[in-house]
């Protein structure tokens, strides 16, 4: 390849992921292909990003218009409530003990994903053929894929942001565990009568936890994981009857709760692949990692994929999806993917099993970090920066030898 020449990126998917990574190479000065449909703007659900995730957006530009209709969370609560021989104490984060205004803010989907698809259709440096990829092609020197529309497109590097079944995953000969969870996620948004002080709390129950994050207003989304059979009697309950169910599960914290229209059911499982890059293709998102709705990880490790590959494949322009760079990307985002995805199906696991010793695990651990603010601040730095809780450990040590 020429080395004076920026090689093109094509991207396949135009969900969130998608169209972070085209905005993102774009920024960095490649020309970008982006492959996949109009973006889905009536998608109900909301997303809650971490501080980090939120400096990429500001960055590319579409943070600005977000704020004003998300809200910021400020504090974030664990609260046992299974009925089980062996309970948890309550664990309480807040953002101030890390030296925070917020780890983040929850920003509705529906909000998200339309300012992110306008800059895409806004940026000069982004073509976007809104069509499906129907094949793939991947040869020693580019990745090829022919679209639903009968056209082609090669680029020197393919990134795989098309979902947790990634047909660009499996093109590229990388295979993933994937494993069903007798689960699914009951999603809605609610109003309530008391205020939520920019609080989530996360229930957790035998079948799963039970999240509320706030939204702008006397109003959160829900996150109700049950069996797939109680998802479905939920789902089709009238408005009345679901708002009681909600007040109750949530112990009436908020106080009175309303439904709003728009309930969504979703099946939850994991996927993790041997790889993540392989043969001119680079996993992102869903593609990379899937794994139940805990702790607000999902989009969050996708953006900090995203961020990786740009800042690997920005050191080797002319020639960013060789097999130098997918290796350097697979070998740096390794160790965060699977400590993510390991502590939210571990944590997943410890809720559905009936085992004393997982109950005690789980009690346990949650109880030190109740009880101990250095390892909180520990975890909560952590969860927002990967790497950056160890820092802020030596740099309390330090400052100790030097007294």
């Amino acid at each position: 390849m020429d080395p004076q020449k920026t090689a093109r990126i094509l991207v396949a998917g135009s969900g969130p992921a998608g169209l972070i990574a085209a905005l993102g190479f774009a920024e960095a000065g490649f020309p970008v292909t982006l492959a996949g449909p109009e973006a889905n703007g009536q998608d109900g659900r909301t997303t809650a990003l971490m501080n980090p995730a939120l400096k990429v957006l500001e960055r590319l530009g579409v943070l600005a218009e977000l704020r004003s209709k998300a809200a910021p969370l400020k504090v974030m609560r664990i609260v046992d409530a299974t009925r089980r021989l062996i309970r948890s104490p309550t664990v309480t984060f807040r953002a101030t003990e890390i030296g925070e205004e917020q780890f983040g803010l929850n920003l509705p989907n529906n909000v998200l994903v339309p300012a992110l698809a306008r800059a895409v259709a806004a940026h000069a440096g982004i073509e976007w053929r809104k069509s499906m990829v129907e094949s793939w092609r991947l040869d020693a020197t580019h990745a090829h894929a022919v679209l639903a529309d009968g056209s082609e497109i090669s680029a020197s590097l393919a990134v795989a942001a098309d979902g947790r079944l990634s047909p660009a995953r499996e093109a590229a000969g990388i295979a993933a565990s994937v494993r069903s969870y007798p689960q699914a996620a009951l999603v809605l948004n609610f109003s309530h009568r008391n205020g939520h002080a920019f609080t989530s709390t996360e229930f957790h129950t035998e079948t799963g936890p039970f999240t509320q994050v706030p939204l702008p207003g006397n109003r959160s989304s829900l996150v109700w994981v049950v069996r797939p059979e109680t998802a479905k009697e939920l789902a089709a309950l009238d408005d009345a009857t679901l708002s009681r169910r909600v007040e109750e599960q949530m112990q009436s914290m908020l106080g009175r709760v309303t439904v709003e229209p728009g309930r969504q059911v979703y099946p939850l499982s994991a996927a993790s692949p041997g790889r993540f890059a392989r043969n001119r293709v680079a996993l992102v998102g869903e593609a990379a990692h899937v794994f139940p709705p805990i702790g607000a990880q999902g989009l969050n490790l996708g953006i900090r994929d995203i961020d990786d590959l740009i800042g690997i494949a920005s050191e080797s322009r002319s020639d960013p999806g060789s097999e130098k760079c997918l290796t350097a990307y697979d070998t740096r985002r390794r160790p965060d993917i699977l400590a993510r995805s390991s502590a939210v199906n571990l944590l997943n696991r410890s809720l559905l099993s009936d085992m004393l010793p997982a109950q005690l695990a789980r009690s346990a651990g949650l109880g030190v970090l109740g009880s101990f603010a250095p390892l909180r601040a520990f975890f909560m730095r952590e969860g927002l920066r990967p790497g950056s809780g160890l820092q802020a450990l030596a740099g309390g040590l330090r400052k100790q030898v030097r007294r």
